[in-house]
């Protein structure tokens, strides 16, 4: 099916996770509209079959006893542009969601006029995940995700940082109090390479080393050296050996 016209002003999100199990599994229906002057978002997302864990379990998972959350409100107007290439970009099918995933609908003069699903589901699916993230750091519910990383050479220590602020699609790299904006979809990309290799907390320091070596620390305060306590899952994958190179790509020497 070929791609909608642009005259579209909102879509609608209906996302399921599926068969994914507690207390990972939820749901979500998220509202954008930028027929106005401004984006407006509306979110509804909810956890479900969490009845069946006990409130230990859920907490040992990192959650809270309440993570359903509710939003209507403005959203920074740098998101439609995204959005409208994805449209544009997409390939539809009018099949039913067996296990879970995502339908959006395609909003005209205010009006759903029907629900399509997205072929490219995994770049609808972090499209919605960036949306809410976004919607978190606008309504201050979560900081904006900051890496800091050092590289300590025989002549030098470089001490950098990225930080992703979704709110506004906008990454700022700090290198030695010297700030500057990057590309976004290189942060992004970098960030995912960030969070695929293994990471060994029992090694884990509060403060970054200096011997000869690249550290890391995700935003929670540890700092593990690369390649010792940040090991490849993958042996065919060097995701350890393209995050260095993915900071060096940004360092200023």
């Amino acid at each position: 099916m070929s791609s909608p016209k642009s005259n579209v002003t909102g879509l609608v999100f209906e996302y399921d996770s599926g068969i994914t199990p507690p207390p990972y599994a939820h749901v979500f229906h998220m509202t954008l509209d930028w027929s106005g002057k401004e984006l407006q978002a509306q979110l509804q997302l909810h956890y479900t079959d969490r009845e069946e864990l006990s409130e230990e379990e859920i907490l040992d998972e990192g959650f809270t006893l309440n993570d359903d959350y509710q939003y209507d409100g403005p959203l920074d107007q740098v998101w439609v542009k995204s959005l409208q290439e994805l449209i544009s970009t997409s390939r539809w099918t009018g099949k039913s969601l067996d296990e879970g995933g995502i339908r959006i609908g395609l909003t005209e003069s205010g009006k759903v006029k029907d629900y399509k699903t997205p072929a490219n589901q995994e770049e609808w699916q972090l499209m919605a995940q960036d949306l809410i993230q976004a919607i978190y750091e606008t309504t201050k519910k979560e900081a904006p995700l900051q890496v800091n990383y050092r590289i300590v050479s025989s002549e030098s220590t470089i001490d950098c940082s990225v930080t992703v602020h979704f709110s506004n699609r906008k990454v700022i790299f700090e290198q030695n109090g010297k700030s500057r904006t990057i590309n976004w979809e290189y942060a992004i990309q970098l960030m995912k390479l960030v969070f695929t290799p293994d990471y060994h907390y029992e090694m884990a320091k509060e403060s970054p080393g200096t011997k000869r070596g690249h550290y890391i620390d995700c935003g929670d305060g540890y700092w593990h050296e690369l390649g010792k306590g940040v090991v490849n899952i993958d042996p065919a994958f060097d995701a350890v050996g393209k995050i260095q190179e993915g900071f060096e790509g940004l360092v200023e020497e």
